[in-house]
C-alpha cells in the first residue's frame, strides 16, 4: 500500500456531499481509491483521543496500536539484507524477515529480541517510522505476530464448536468434522490475522517520539533492546 497520508488543508468532511450541476456525472462520481486515499489520516488517533477523553485506558489502547505497529515495521526494515532501500533490479515489493529476530510491544515503547547492533537499531527504528508514516502502510503488518496465531486459535475452536453442534454425534463423523475444521482454519487464518493487525491491532504510528534505546531484561529475565517512545497530540 503506497497512498499517500497527506490531506489538503482547509478540506471539510462535508465537501464530500457537494455538487456541481454543470460537471457530468461521471466526472463527479469519485472511485473508491479517491475516497479512501487520505486514510489514515496523521492526526485521526489525537482528535479520538480528545473527543473520548472520559474513557479509561483509551490512549494506552491507542499508542500500544502505534508501537505494535513500529515494532512490526522495524523488525522488516533489520531483516532487509545490506540497505533498508532495495538495490536496483531487485523487486521493490519484497519484504525479507529475519526469524531470529522478534518483538513484543507495551505501551510505553516495544522490546526487541535478538542479536542487533545498538546504532542499526537506532537508525531502523528512525526508518520504520518514517516509511509507516510516509505510505508504507504494510510493513505494520507481520506473518509472526502473535495476532495470527490468537486468530486461528479463536477461528479453530469456533469452527470446531460449529462442526460439533451440525455434524451427527458419531465419531467418524466428529473425527472428519474436526479436521475439516482445523483445515479450514489453517487456511483462513493467515488473511484473516493480517487483516484484524491492519484493522484492529496495530495504527501508524503518527503520535510516537522515539525517546530512547536501552539494552535491558524484560519481565521474564530475556535479555532484549528497549525501544522507549512517548506521544505527542500532533500529527506527521
Amino acid at each position: 500500500m503506497n497512498t499517500s497520508a497527506s490531506f489538503q488543508g482547509g478540506s471539510s468532511p462535508f465537501e464530500f456531499f457537494k455538487f456541481d450541476l454543470t460537471t457530468p456525472v461521471s466526472e463527479k462520481v469519485p472511485s473508491l481509491e479517491d475516497r479512501f486515499s487520505d486514510f489514515p489520516q496523521p492526526t485521526q488517533d489525537a482528535d479520538l483521543l480528545r473527543q473520548l477523553s472520559f474513557i479509561p485506558g483509551l490512549k494506552e489502547i491507542l499508542m500500544l496500536r502505534q508501537v505494535h505497529a513500529l515494532e512490526h515495521a522495524t523488525v522488516w526494515v533489520l531483516s532487509e539484507s545490506k540497505s533498508a532501500y532495495p538495490a536496483k533490479g531487485e523487486p521493490t515489493k519484497v519484504q525479507r524477515d529475519n526469524e531470529l529476530l522478534g518483538g513484543l510491544s507495551t505501551e510505553q515503547g516495544f522490546y526487541l529480541y535478538g542479536e542487533v547492533n545498538i546504532s542499526d537499531l537506532r537508525r531502523a527504528v528512525t526508518l520504520a517510522r518514517h516509511r509507516l508514516t510516509s505510505g508504507e502502510w504494510d510493513l505494520a503488518v507481520h506473518p509472526r505476530c502473535g495476532t495470527n496465531l490468537s486468530v486461528a486459535m479463536l477461528l479453530t475452536a469456533g469452527l470446531a464448536v460449529g462442526v460439533h453442534l451440525l455434524l451427527p454425534f458419531r465419531p467418524i463423523e466428529q473425527l472428519i468434522g474436526l479436521g475439516l475444521a482445523a483445515t479450514t482454519a489453517a487456511e483462513l487464518a493467515p488473511d484473516l490475522g493480517s487483516m484484524a493487525q491492519r484493522y484492529l491491532t496495530t495504527a501508524i504510528p503518527f503520535n510516537l517520539t522515539i525517546e530512547n534505546i536501552t539494552r535491558t531484561r524484560d519481565v521474564w529475565g530475556r535479555e532484549a533492546h528497549f525501544v522507549k517512545v512517548s506521544w505527542r497530540d500532533f500529527g506527521g
